[in-house]
């Protein structure tokens, strides 16, 4: 879905649109999901398997509001809202590498009562056409292995693995989950 010459598009009563004022750009919405599946790492000789395990009970989390913001600025960063009216449903963050033509996920977020309307997906299809716009390659993120639902979301948009780390989350509330890194090449 292309935006239109005004920078915004109105699919429903939502609208998407580059964020333009502080509200925008400063809101948050607490990412939460219930999973009854992880993805487990499984480490072997000749390295690991990632493959999906039952989870009972299922798993409820919801994010910290102590993660630290990221104050690196050298990132092209773009930020593409989803609102009804006033109030900021959705979001997705990017930042553009250059070095690698990599366009980053830096965070998306729909709130709860939103999820389930394809507003997500329209807001993924504005990041992949930034990523189209700018160049890159490829686009990449990170999802913790227990956010499940989000995982086979971003492989039915034509994502795939291509790395972990089982570290990343050391000494934070998220401690045993592992960074799974997905990325779509574009082209």
């Amino acid at each position: 879905m292309a935006l239109t010459d005004e920078n915004i598009e109105v699919t429903q009563s939502i609208t998407y649109r580059v964020a333009e004022c502080e509200r925008d750009k400063s809101a948050v919405i607490k990412g939460e999901f219930t999973s009854d599946s992880v993805f487990e790492v499984v480490g072997s000789e000749s390295g690991f398997t990632i493959r999906p395990a039952r989870l009972v009970p299922p798993v409820h989390k919801v994010f910290p509001d102590d993660e630290p913001d990221d104050d690196d600025t050298s990132r092209d960063g773009r930020r593409f809202v989803a609102l009804d009216g006033d109030h900021v449903c959705g979001y997705v963050d990017t930042e553009y590498e250059p070095w690698n033509r990599r366009l980053i996920i830096a965070d998306i977020e729909v709130a709860g009562p939103y999820q389930g309307r394809g507003i997500g997906r329209t807001l993924m299809s504005h990041a992949m056409e930034r990523a189209r716009e700018c160049g890159a390659g490829h686009v990449w993120l990170e999802v913790t292995n227990i956010n499940a639902p989000a995982i086979r979301i971003y492989q039915r948009m034509g994502f795939s693995f291509c790395g972990l780390d089982t570290s990343l989350y050391s000494g934070t509330v998220s401690e045993g989950e592992t960074a799974l890194y997905m990325s779509r090449c574009l082209g």
